[in-house]
């Protein structure tokens, strides 16, 4: 099993309805309210950004939204702390490249 059983800040994931969602084009399956990254894990979603500079991959580091490594751009907004935003149905979840500043 690829989702975490309980998480170090948000406990036990409840575990909701099935929902899709869609990740860099292609649709997925994940569960209404678990965190986005547990979401991609499960589908084996690894990297999340790429850094600016040598455009190195990143994906979970912390899980508890103090890094920036598991942002990605959700909704068309980027920046979003995927380890701690919950999932919701229809999400356009898209890998982030580098750290955007504000409004980009």
């Amino acid at each position: 099993m690829n989702r975490i059983e309980n998480h170090p800040v948000l406990g036990e994931p409840q575990k909701g309805e099935a929902v899709t969602f869609t990740f860099d084009g292609q649709e997925m399956t994940g569960y209404l309210g678990e965190p986005i990254a547990m979401a991609l894990k499960a589908n084996g979603v690894m990297i999340h950004r790429y850094t600016k500079k040598e455009h190195k991959p990143r994906g979970i580091f912390c899980a508890i939204g103090r890094c920036t490594d598991c942002v990605m751009v959700v909704d068309g907004k980027p920046n979003v702390r995927t380890c701690v935003t919950p999932l919701e149905k229809g999400m356009v979840i898209q890998t982030q490249d580098g750290v955007k500043a504000k409004g980009a």
